[in-house]
C-alpha cells in the first residue's frame, strides 16, 4: 500500500507518491467511506477478474470504520480527503489528473463484480472507436426493497439499451480519457456528475455504450433522511443539466400518478409493508426532488456558485 497524502480544501491537484504508478492503459478509480462492510468483496471481486492489467486508484473521503485495513491488502494508490471536502465531480477530476491511462473505469466501493469477466466486457465496448464512454447493468442486492428492484429492473435491463434517462452510471462505467480532457465532470452542482458527462456526450452525438454483461451488483435501502438529500440534490443537478422548470403542479402530479402505481404493484405483491410505506416514501422522494429543482433554479437564475446545500443535503444524512 502507497502513502497517502491529504487533501486541503483548496488544493487544485491531487500528489501522489509513486510516479511509475500509472503505466496501464487503464485505471480504475474507487469511491469509498465506511465501506468495511461491503469492500473486501468488492475489491476480492475485482481482483478475480480475467482483465487484471490495471492501475486500482482508491480515493477515501474519511472513513473510521475498516475499510483502509482492509484495503491495505490490495496493490492500490491511496487518496485521502477530509469528507467536507468530498464534491464528487471535483474528486473525479483530481483523481483522473493523476492518470494517463487511455480508459479510466469508476467502481464504487459497494459496488461488486458478479462475473469474471465483467471489466473485460466492459473495456470490450472501447473496441469502437467511436465509444466515448460505457457503463455496466447494475442489479440490486438480495435484501433490496420491492420498489427498489423494481426501479433497477427498469434502468438496467438485460437487453442491450438502457433507457433514455439514463446517460451514464458511475457505480461501473469507463470513459475515454481524452473526452474527459475535453469535457471534465461538472462542478456546478454536487451531484449528477455521471448524468450531467452522459447528457453533455449525447448532446455532442458521441456514442455512449450500455453493456448488460457487465454486471455488477449495486442497491441502497435509503431511509426516508437518505431519500431526501438523494433527490434534493438530484432535483438542483437537473436545473443545471436539462434547464428543467419547478412547478408544483408537475410534482403533485408525478406524486399522484407514481402513488397509484406502486401502490398497485405493491398489492399484486402481497407486500403490505412497502404498500403501507410507499405514501410516505413518495412524497419524500417527489417533494424533495421539488425543493431541490426550485434551489437550482434559483442558483441558475442569481448565478450562485456556491454548492454547499447540495453537499449538506446528502452527507448531513449520513452522519
Amino acid at each position: 500500500m502507497h502513502e497517502s497524502t491529504p487533501i486541503a480544501q483548496d488544493k487544485a491537484k491531487l500528489t501522489l507518491q509513486t510516479p511509475d504508478f500509472n503505466k496501464a492503459k487503464v485505471a480504475i478509480i474507487m469511491r469509498s467511506k465506511n465501506s468495511a462492510w461491503v469492500i473486501a468483496n468488492t475489491l476480492a471481486a475485482l481482483a478475480s477478474q480475467e482483465h487484471q492489467h490495471y492501475d486500482l486508484i482508491l480515493v477515501d473521503s474519511g472513513s473510521t470504520d475498516g475499510t483502509l485495513e482492509i484495503a491495505s491488502f490490495y496493490d492500490c494508490q491511496l487518496i485521502q480527503i477530509e469528507p467536507e471536502d468530498y464534491y464528487p465531480g471535483k474528486v473525479l477530476n483530481q483523481a483522473i489528473e493523476q492518470t494517463q491511462a487511455d480508459i479510466v473505469v469508476f467502481l464504487n466501493s459497494d459496488a461488486v463484480l458478479l462475473r469474471d469477466d465483467s471489466l473485460s466486457n466492459l473495456l470490450d465496448a472501447f473496441d469502437d472507436p467511436d465509444t466515448v464512454a460505457a457503463f455496466g447493468r447494475q442489479i440490486p442486492r438480495p435484501e433490496a426493497h420491492l420498489w427498489v428492484r423494481r426501479d433497477y429492473a427498469t434502468s438496467f435491463p438485460a437487453s442491450n439499451k438502457a433507457p433514455s434517462w439514463i446517460t451514464l452510471s458511475l457505480p461501473f462505467a469507463a470513459i475515454r480519457r481524452q473526452y474527459w480532457q475535453q469535457h471534465p465532470f461538472y462542478l456546478d452542482a454536487w451531484a449528477s456528475e455521471d448524468t450531467e458527462w452522459g447528457h453533455w456526450a449525447r448532446t455532442n452525438e458521441y456514442k455512449l455504450a450500455y453493456v448488460p454483461k457487465a454486471l455488477v451488483m449495486h442497491s441502497h435501502n435509503y431511509s426516508l433522511k437518505q431519500l431526501y438529500g438523494r433527490r434534493f440534490v438530484e432535483g438542483e443537478a437537473d436545473a443545471f443539466i436539462y434547464h428543467k422548470s419547478n412547478k408544483l403542479i408537475q410534482a403533485i402530479a408525478s406524486f399522484s400518478k407514481g402513488l397509484l402505481r406502486d401502490c398497485y404493484h405493491h398489492i399484486i405483491s402481497r407486500d403490505i409493508a412497502g404498500l403501507i410505506a410507499t405514501p410516505c416514501r413518495l412524497f419524500v422522494y417527489h417533494w424533495a426532488y421539488y425543493i431541490g429543482l426550485r434551489w437550482g433554479n434559483t442558483r441558475v437564475r442569481q448565478q450562485i456558485k456556491n454548492n454547499q446545500a447540495g453537499q449538506r443535503a446528502v452527507l448531513s444524512r449520513y452522519q
